[in-house]
């Protein structure tokens, strides 16, 4: 039985991907002088089948939840600043709350998996698989049945979101960077000490911890990851699973997707092993502080768009590239060409 994360995305067009690639050397540049620009354009031009592609219709979804695995003493904070910082999220504190607003874009918060449940908050949907994970070092993080309805509910954000043509996700949930190091081992099979940062900030002693949590974890289900589900199942988390949905349905249903910092990026790369037909829609926006970041950025054969030495999550880093993919559509669309403007053309 087929289930529908499986299906395919549609496949990037090859000749749209040509004429673009044609309409960027005509236009009144050296040829390549826009550098990533360039790339990011002739990309959006691929999927969306037109030579003036667009993001300026988004949507920003940040999914909450908790963790068991912070009992082992793996994060600087307690697991309820997951809660109170929804809480700010409504309320516009938060950093990704202040971006969204200044660009404009719509946003929502929604509950996958907070251990407290929460009161009514604006722009924040209850959409609760559980109390929190399980303790991936002593259990499986989830069933199945959870595994499939956490995606699910990623699913029905892009579904509900109506009209948009770039989807950025954000996540909030303490000890969630230690899950995220474990899919990126899990993905990519280096080590624990390569694959673990500092999250929140945590002390020399605590990331040793930490190492040893994601290494006990490891030897207890890498024998059992055989497929992509299996993974999250295992070592994912409420909102991981909410991401990682959304990312197959955006791409499904047509929709570029701009990935975040290390645990969305961690998110992706569980999608795209599920689903390897979503990968040309993934588009990545910075290379966090985070040291496992840029390994996973690596093995995704993905070259993010900022370096700003972030490592805030909540969708922070995206936001701030979504102009600047918005502007690579523009520069294609607007400047003009060598004919048009009367400039002669150099010897490229």
């Amino acid at each position: 039985m087929s289930h529908w994360y499986e299906e395919l995305a549609p496949e990037a067009d090859e000749e749209f991907r040509a004429s673009a690639q044609a309409r960027q050397a005509s236009l009144t540049k050296p040829l390549g002088a826009l550098g990533r620009l360039e790339d990011v354009a002739i990309q959006l031009s691929a999927i969306q089948r037109t030579l003036e592609p667009r993001v300026d219709k988004a949507l920003i979804a940040v999914f909450a939840g908790d963790h068991g695995v912070t009992t082992e003493d793996v994060s600087a904070y307690p697991q309820s600043v997951t809660s109170e910082m929804v809480r700010n999220f409504a309320s516009g504190g938060a950093a990704i709350s202040v971006l969204a607003k200044a660009l404009g874009v719509d946003f929502k918060v929604i509950n996958v998996g907070t251990v407290y449940a929460l009161e009514d908050l604006p722009n924040v949907l209850d959409m609760r698989v559980g109390a929190g994970t399980q303790n991936m070092c002593v259990t499986e993080a989830m069933t199945m049945e959870q595994c499939e309805e956490a995606m699910g509910v990623g699913r029905d954000i892009i579904d509900q979101a109506g009209d948009i043509d770039v989807f950025i996700g954000g996540e909030m949930g303490i000890g969630n960077s230690t899950s995220a190091a474990a899919l990126a081992v899990a993905h990519t099979r280096l080590s624990a000490t390569a694959m673990v940062g500092r999250g929140t900030g945590i002390s020399d002693q605590m990331l040793a911890k930490k190492s040893a949590v994601v290494t006990r974890a490891m030897s207890r289900h890498l024998p059992h990851m055989k497929n992509g589900m299996e993974v999250l199942r295992r070592i994912g988390g409420y909102e991981i699973n909410a991401l990682a949905g959304a990312y197959i349905r955006a791409a499904q249903n047509g929709i570029a997707v701009l990935v975040d910092g290390y645990i969305c990026t961690a998110a992706a790369m569980s999608a795209v092993r599920i689903n390897p037909s979503i990968r040309p829609w993934l588009f990545f926006s910075h290379c966090s502080a985070e040291p496992g970041h840029s390994r996973l950025l690596n093995k995704m054969e993905a070259e993010p768009l900022l370096q700003l030495d972030m490592r805030l999550g909540e969708g922070s880093g995206a936001a701030l590239a979504l102009p600047i993919m918005q502007a690579a559509c523009r520069l294609q669309k607007e400047m003009a060409s060598f004919e048009q403007a009367g400039v002669s053309r150099g010897n490229n």
